[in-house]
């Protein structure tokens, strides 16, 4: 529950503003401490005064007072918070936010905010599905904003379809659920790894594949949501992880080795979803092989296997994942990997699921426990397939404890 919780409320221009002071109803009644930031058009639609009455503070939306100068402190605002919730957020906010503008009091404040954000869209269906929308929705999306989807319903201007504000009540049970979900993976310790290995061949080429991380990189940001002290061990990626991680750059199989086994000693939980090469080039040329005859041949070896070291010397009370990306015999091959490397948990991918996998926003997982038990689960983005399986760590080791 949001008890003792610091929400800071943020309100802009469009006819749903009018069901917020709901809202602010409901996070008082069950303790929450409420300051609330409007856009100068939000003001149209609904008043200071209700606003101020259910939340019992003043309300903000004034850079500065333009009579005495007295300015209003965003730095502050943004550091007293414990979440910030944008309700409605306009396409006009969304914009702007995407973009890193500030011209006005919440904007200013929501790029001070120290801790995380959700938002929830409220526009007409067409405005919804534009390109443009969707694109910036995306972009807030990947800077770790989190986003409360619109419901589909009859709209203000009359036609039905996607792009009706959350109600009032499914905007509280998300806030309800983010503050319970944070203390899950409380005092835990969780590596993840994530990425590919590169494998030089010589100064300039090497063997690698297409891994670009974000899986891997969303599962530690999930971890870290709730609760956990997470240690990133990452391979060669363009994608960005969150300041509080402590993310351990990599390059190659032997260099993952190394630096997951060392913080492997003390942890709780393990999540290799690294995509580790298997081989690599016997001999690393120290300068570039120049182009002379039509063939030529590499001596590859054989690397380490991470995962099967990390099943080896796994305690009682450790929780070991691994990942299986198959092209054939799914099923088996995921299930024969679960029982030779001693794993508590296997997630499957199949490059046979379109639109799923390396190089995609999105991808289609299924789940095997040590017990058997099979998790199917549809395609999605690669941030709500990091929820399920960090869910399923969880319930598994709730039901391990009892």
């Amino acid at each position: 529950m949001p008890k003792g919780k610091k929400i800071l409320l943020g309100i802009t221009g469009g006819i749903a503003a009018y069901k917020i002071p709901l809202l602010i109803r409901l996070l008082v009644k069950n303790g929450a401490e409420v300051k609330v930031i409007t856009t100068n058009s939000a003001l149209d639609f609904v008043t200071p005064l209700t606003l101020a009455t259910l939340s019992k503070h003043q309300i903000y939306h004034q850079l500065f007072n333009s009579n005495t100068g007295e300015w209003t402190n965003h730095v502050e605002l943004g550091a007293w918070a414990d979440l910030m919730v944008i309700a409605p957020a306009s396409a006009n906010t969304i914009a702007k936010m995407s973009y890193g503008m500030a011209d006005n009091l919440l904007l200013t404040t929501y790029l001070s905010a120290k801790c995380e954000v959700m938002f929830a869209p409220a526009m007409d269906l067409d405005m919804y599905k534009h390109p443009s929308v969707k694109q910036n929705i995306e972009v807030l999306c990947n800077q770790r904003n989190i986003l409360i989807k619109p419901n589909t319903g009859e709209l203000a201007s009359g036609l039905y379809g996607e792009g009706r504000m959350a109600e009032p009540e499914e905007i509280f049970n998300e806030i309800r659920k983010y503050f319970e979900n944070r203390k899950r993976f409380e005092g835990k310790k969780v590596v993840v790894s994530a990425g590919p290995t590169y494998e030089s061949i010589d100064p300039v080429r090497f063997v690698g594949n297409f891994s670009t991380g974000k899986m891997g990189i969303e599962i530690a940001e999930t971890f870290k949501r709730q609760g956990a002290d997470v240690v990133l061990v990452c391979g060669p990626s363009q994608v960005n992880s969150s300041s509080s991680i402590k993310r351990i750059d990599v390059v190659s199989a032997t260099q993952m080795q190394n630096k997951v086994q060392e913080e492997f000693v003390n942890c709780d939980i393990m999540v290799m979803s690294a995509a580790v090469a298997d081989y690599r080039p016997q001999k690393s040329e120290p300068l570039k092989i120049k182009k002379k005859s039509e063939n030529i041949e590499i001596k590859l070896v054989k690397n380490v296997d991470i995962l099967k070291s990390l099943g080896e010397s796994k305690t009682k009370k450790q929780f070991l994942v691994g990942f299986a990306l198959e092209t054939n015999n799914e099923l088996e091959n995921a299930k024969e990997k679960l029982q030779k490397k001693n794993l508590d948990l296997i997630v499957l991918n199949s490059l046979n699921d379109k639109g799923a996998g390396f190089g995609m926003a999105n991808n289609k997982v299924t789940l095997i426990n040590k017990s058997g038990k099979i998790s199917n689960f549809s395609l999605k983005s690669k941030e709500k397939v990091a929820e399920d399986i960090v869910n399923e760590i969880y319930n598994s080791i709730q039901k391990n404890d009892k």
